[in-house]
């Protein structure tokens, strides 16, 4: 039998020049003397809150407890599958690219990264940028990087809370300012960064230049209304549904019962993560995990049925690895 139980994770603050001090409003009452831009949840290195096995770090847990942990669908038992973090974009963030599995397997590493954006808050106004504008090319982008000028090439979005925002390894993208997200990615950290608005910052033009496709799937997702938990108060939307990746958002006012396992009968650890209100995370012979806005709460694989209680109202997000294959999401550029 297992000693896993449901892992309060404590987020790691990580400064960036584009970042904010006041991560209002997901972490009101922290205030921080460098910029944050980014809260890790799931990294390797990020740490256990809660019961006996405080302080232990996702790396360490996977390579111990393997599918226990990660589950069936994981692709490395040894290695936890999924990365979230909130992002808090108070400026712009560099213009970069990710490699897919195909390029980051060309340079030694295990695998790409592809990720997607939940869009928590959204000042009015806020933008992204997906891809390039129809027509240009790789070499344009490359010589309007050089001119300083590459901002002209991209294909600017506004976003709005409540977006879901689908982003393929090879896709030229950045982030503008006014904005909470809440990203779920492969487990990387492999960024190419093309163009830094004159930051005194590395860039990677020959590694990001061989990484960037035209022709992807990367947009917003186009996804169905939420629907009604049957028998209960809650609802589910179904945000994104993709080949790394699923991510659906609960809104609860009673509480809810939720599975490790998927319909294919395969398991993978739930990540959930609060972004409104407070509850906790129950699972059988374990002391409940609190689950606050901000938080995240891994649930192991080996759990299998564990129960989501608000108080009063909770809105939380929850991604796993898929059990089947899935093709890309319906998206759209606009």
């Amino acid at each position: 039998m297992s000693n896993l139980y449901p892992l309060l994770m404590l987020p790691a603050f990580d400064p960036r020049p584009w970042g904010a001090r006041n991560l209002s409003p997901i972490y009101p009452n922290r205030r921080f003397e460098k910029k944050i831009g980014e809260a890790w949840l799931t990294g390797d290195d990020c740490k256990v809150a809660n019961g006996p096995l405080t302080g232990q770090t996702l790396a360490q847990l996977s390579a111990q407890y393997q599918r226990e942990l990660v589950g069936d669908a994981a692709r490395d038992p040894r290695r936890f599958p999924l990365l979230l973090k909130f992002l808090f974009p108070h400026e712009k963030l560099s213009v970069q690219v990710h490699p897919d599995d195909e390029q980051a397997r060309r340079v030694g590493q295990p695998w790409g990264k592809t990720e997607c954006w939940y869009v928590a808050h959204a000042k009015a106004g806020s933008q992204i940028a997906l891809g390039l504008k129809p027509g240009v090319t790789v070499a344009q982008l490359e010589a309007a990087i050089h001119e300083k000028r590459a901002e002209e090439l991209l294909n600017w979005l506004n976003v709005y809370t409540g977006d879901m925002i689908y982003v393929c390894g090879g896709t030229v993208h950045t982030l503008g300012p006014g904005s909470v997200i809440v990203e779920t990615q492969q487990q990387s950290d492999t960024t190419y960064r093309l163009y830094d608005y004159g930051r005194p910052r590395e860039l990677h033009l020959k590694e990001g230049m061989a990484a960037v496709k035209l022709k992807v799937a990367s947009g917003k997702v186009v996804r169905p209304a939420p629907a009604q938990v049957a028998g209960s108060r809650n609802r589910r939307a179904a945000l994104v549904a993709a080949p790394y990746f699923v991510v659906d958002m609960f809104e609860i006012k009673d509480a809810q019962e939720l599975s490790t396992r998927d319909e294919s009968g395969k398991s993978s650890a739930q990540i959930l993560v609060a972004v409104e209100g407070c509850g906790v995370v129950e699972a059988a012979g374990a002391e409940a995990a609190t689950l606050a806005k901000g938080d995240a709460v891994v649930v192991p694989a080996s759990v299998e049925k564990f129960m989501v209680r608000p108080q009063w109202t909770l809105e939380f997000l929850r991604a796993c690895v898929p059990g089947a294959a899935l093709p890309e999401p319906e998206t759209r550029m606009q």
